[in-house]
């Protein structure tokens, strides 16, 4: 799950732009201004996975319940490991990612799960690891996609405008 903002001619121009005038204010300060405009969507893409409600299907009479008993926090953890990179060579442009090795081996697909499931919306795991009970777990699929949906405009045009500003100085 990643999203890339990249406007491949004009960002593949400006970088060989950057290149041939070796000034590396320019460079830094254009990375730094890309940066700033995924940053909007990576805080709220955490906020989101955050506050994701997760309902359960409810306990069955006569069934126990208890807290987890694991210490790592589902939605933390995959909210940490929600990255921004930003290349301003090769292949230009931001990326705002899921960083698959800040999570634990059995939580990797989790937010593939949580975005979309194998039906969108449910999260179906045995019960504490008890590979002879399974429960179904639900929520709002499509989390991620609505999220970048919402901030593609917006970082679309923060992006144009970086360029053209960088594009004017160079000229």
């Amino acid at each position: 799950m990643q999203i890339r903002i990249t406007g491949t001619g004009q960002l593949l121009e400006l970088s060989a732009r950057l290149r041939r005038a070796g000034n590396q204010n320019i460079r830094s300060s254009f990375h730094r201004r890309i940066r700033r405009a995924a940053e909007p969507l990576q805080k709220d893409l955490q906020k989101n996975i955050r506050n994701l409600p997760i309902r359960s299907g409810g306990r069955l009479a006569g069934r126990r319940g208890g807290p987890s008993p694991t210490t790592r926090p589902l939605r933390a953890t995959i909210a940490a490991a929600i990255r921004i990179s930003v290349r301003t060579t090769g292949n230009p442009g931001a990326r705002v990612w899921i960083d698959k090795s800040r999570l634990p081996v059995d939580l990797k697909m989790m937010p593939e799960v949580l975005n979309s499931g194998p039906p969108p919306g449910r999260v179906r795991h045995p019960v504490f690891g008890n590979r002879s009970r399974w429960v179904n777990q639900y929520v709002t699929p499509f989390w991620w996609d609505r999220t970048v949906r919402a901030h593609e405009p917006r970082m679309t045009r923060e992006v144009s405008r970086v360029v053209n500003d960088v594009r004017r100085y160079l000229i």
